[in-house]
């Protein structure tokens, strides 16, 4: 009789301890589901430029024109597992796609981390940066407790009927998916990138980068680090005994406005001339003339004129070369100025092709996607001097 109550309650015990240990699991696996669904959701075509570094390292460039369906399905997927998982909705199904996809994401970053196809594989966005060790680290942990969710999936107890489950799952992926759309016409409800709203891209005092100098003993092999140039460089002695081995830079203190160049079709450097410009100065950034929006240029050539008729400076940055800038220009303003800038920091400047950017002084004072783009005399009634 003893026996048996001990067996019973140690039972009890376990049982108790594995549900704690599995909703827990439920829970903190659904908060990281949800953060990053959202945060690549809300930029889906930063999220699609991911997939086609992929598709590109992979010698799959052929499946590029999947890749804004692909980031904005798997974003939707991802964030209905995420709210599924916190709701405890049918978790008896969704556990096997749950973890399915952790297990093929937790192979695909042990592959970015061991050969490193792809430098930054975008797990959570622009929103935090990681690296490929970080991510996959990141991915073993998450599958342990995939894991426990998977062989628990049995005993979750939804609280509602399967009905109104399967509906709820099937509105959160629509409404998720509609919203990505709604983020992919227009800018994103929240700007990660380096040209936000507000960034100061030529700050006051941006820092220094620190180099540190490695020195190696020549007989024992004992190797020591300097900040340069802090180090016995006029002991002769000491630079006897001792040999230059490697240096690093860190610049983790160095604020950084911006990595952007402009050229014009000579190949002189424009980028300090626009970008400090004090008055007013509208960028229009186009990654590809001839994936561009026709009307969205339509919009922006009537925003020229006005522009300049009142003296500010606005031109266009493409990646495009010079033939397919000649001939794109045709039935645009023939002063229309077109400079030359890399194609990824016109993508990493603002989420549409085209989009429009005003600076002044080198802040960033607003941004549009070209649907947005106010007439002019909204613009003039907004920004004061304009």
């Amino acid at each position: 009789m003893f026996t048996t109550d001990y067996t019973d309650n140690h039972r009890e015990t376990q049982n108790y301890f594995m549900k704690i240990l599995a909703n827990i699991s439920r829970l903190l696996v659904a908060l990281v589901f949800l953060f990053s669904g959202f945060v690549k959701g809300v930029d889906p075509l930063g999220t699609a430029y991911r997939i086609e570094d992929y598709f590109i390292a992979f010698g799959m460039d052929w499946a590029n024109p999947l890749s804004l369906f692909l980031s904005i399905f798997l974003c939707a997927v991802e964030f209905t597992l995420g709210a599924a998982l916190l709701f405890n909705l049918r978790l008896k199904y969704l556990a096997w796609p749950l973890m399915l996809m952790m297990v093929f994401f937790t192979v695909l970053t042990l592959n970015d981390a061991l050969y490193n196809p792809v430098p930054d594989c975008g797990c959570f966005g622009d929103a935090l940066k990681m690296t490929n060790w970080e991510t996959f680290y990141k991915n073993v942990v998450l599958i342990i407790l995939v894991a426990i969710i998977f062989f628990y999936r049995d005993k979750y107890q939804s609280m509602f009927l399967p009905r109104i489950d399967y509906f709820a799952i099937m509105v959160i992926f629509a409404m998720f998916s509609y919203f990505s759309i709604h983020q992919y016409r227009h800018l994103p409800w929240i700007d990660f990138l380096g040209w936000k709203k507000g960034a100061d891209l030529v700050p006051d005092n941006p820092g220094l980068a620190k180099t540190y100098l490695t020195y190696r003993h020549k007989i024992s092999g004992e190797t020591k680090e300097y900040l340069s140039p802090n180090y016995p460089w006029n002991d002769s002695v000491w630079m006897a005994e001792w040999e230059f081995d490697s240096q690093r830079i860190d610049d983790s203190g160095v604020i950084k406005g911006h990595s952007l160049k402009i050229f014009d079709a000579e190949g002189n450097d424009f980028t300090e001339t626009f970008i400090n410009n004090p008055g007013y100065q509208f960028l229009v950034a186009s990654y590809s003339l001839g994936t561009s929006s026709a009307k969205g240029f339509e919009k922006i050539d009537k925003l020229y004129g006005n522009v300049m008729n009142d003296g500010h400076s606005f031109v266009v940055l493409t990646g495009s070369l010079e033939d397919e800038i000649r001939s794109f220009r045709q039935g645009l303003n023939p002063d229309m100025e077109f400079y030359n800038a890399d194609d990824v920091e016109l993508k990493m400047m603002v989420r549409a092709n085209p989009g429009v950017i005003l600076l002044k002084d080198g802040v960033v004072m607003e941004k549009w996607h070209w649907r947005d783009l106010p007439d002019y005399s909204e613009l003039k009634e907004e920004f004061e001097g304009l």
